[in-house]
C-alpha cells in the first residue's frame, strides 16, 4: 500500500483512506440516529407519542369517565394505553412523518445514496422499536405508580413483547400503504382520524362488551382490539400467548406488508 507524507509530521506517513462506502449496518444506524435526533426535536412528535398517551393513561385511570367491568380501573387502562403508544408510533407518527418525505422528495434522494430503500426502511422500524421502547418504560412507570399489578412472569412478559412487535409491524405496515398513496395532506388528516377513531371503538379505553352485540366480532378483528385484548388476557389475567389475537396482528402485517410493497410510491 502506497503510503503518503503528513505534511504536519515530517518523515511520518499514513495509509491513504480506503475507497468504498461504510458497511450497511453503520449506515443504518446512521440514519437511525438522525430519524431519532429528529424526532426529539419536533414538539408535535413528542406530544403524539409520549405526552398525549400519559396524559389520557391519568385521566382515564383516575376518573369514571368511562365503566371498565369489573376489576380495577387501572388493570384495564394500562394495557389498552400500551396498545395506543404502539398506534400513535408505529401508525400515526410513520404515516405522517413518511408522507411528507415523500412529499419533499427526501425518499427519493436517500434512496438513491448507499442507504438504498431497504436501509431508510431498516433505519425507520430501527426508530419506531426505539421509540416504543421508550414509550414502553414511561408507560409502565407511570401505571405502576398509579397503582397497576400485572401479571409478570417470563410466559407473561414473552407474550407480551410478541404482541407488541407483531402489533408494531402490522401497524407499521398499514402506514407505509397510507404515506405511500395518498397525498402528505391527506394522510395527515386520515392517520389523524384513524388514530382517534382506533380511540373510541378499538378497545383502548372503552371495553368491547360495551358496544352491540352484532359489532363486537368486527371490533375484534381489528387490529386494535386484538392489540389491547391479548396484552389484557396476559398482563390482566396471566392468560398464555391468546393465539387468536396473534393471528389476527399477523393477518393485518401480512396484508400491509404486501399493500405497501406493491403500491408504495417512492415519488
Amino acid at each position: 500500500m502506497t503510503e503518503l507524507a503528513d505534511p504536519d509530521r515530517p518523515g511520518t506517513a499514513w495509509p491513504p483512506p480506503a475507497p468504498g462506502a461504510a458497511p450497511p449496518a453503520k449506515v443504518v444506524a446512521a440514519q437511525a440516529g438522525l430519524e431519532l435526533r429528529t424526532l426529539v426535536r419536533n414538539g408535535e412528535q413528542l406530544l403524539l407519542t409520549l405526552i398525549i398517551p400519559v396524559l389520557l393513561l391519568v385521566v382515564f385511570s383516575a376518573g369514571a369517565l368511562v365503566s371498565v367491568g369489573h376489576g380495577r380501573r387501572i388493570d384495564f387502562i394500562a394495557p389498552g394505553i400500551l396498545a395506543l403508544a404502539i398506534i400513535s408510533t408505529s401508525f400515526t407518527s410513520l404515516a405522517i412523518g413518511t408522507a411528507f418525505e415523500r412529499r419533499y422528495g427526501v425518499l427519493k434522494r436517500l434512496g438513491a445514496t448507499p442507504l438504498g430503500r431497504s436501509g431508510l426502511i431498516a433505519a425507520k422500524a430501527a426508530t419506531v422499536l426505539a421509540v416504543e421502547a421508550a414509550q414502553g418504560v414511561l408507560i409502565v412507570a407511570v401505571s405502576l405508580l398509579l397503582g397497576w399489578q400485572p401479571v409478570v412472569s417470563a410466559a407473561s412478559v414473552i407474550s407480551s413483547l410478541v404482541l407488541l412487535i407483531v402489533g408494531s409491524i402490522s401497524f407499521s405496515g398499514l402506514a407505509m400503504v397510507m404515506a405511500g398513496t395518498l397525498r402528505a395532506e391527506a394522510t395527515l388528516a386520515a392517520a389523524n382520524l384513524v388514530y382517534l377513531v382506533l380511540l373510541g371503538i378499538g378497545g383502548i379505553v372503552v371495553p368491547l362488551a360495551k358496544f352491540p352485540p352484532a359489532i363486537r366480532p368486527v371490533l375484534r378483528l381489528l387490529p386494535s382490539g386484538a392489540l389491547s385484548d391479548g396484552l389484557r388476557s396476559v398482563l390482566k389475567f396471566g392468560a398464555g400467548l391468546p393465539a387468536r389475537d396473534v393471528l389476527v396482528l399477523a393477518a393485518w402485517a401480512a396484508a400491509g406488508i404486501a399493500a405497501s410493497a406493491r403500491w408504495f410510491r417512492w415519488e
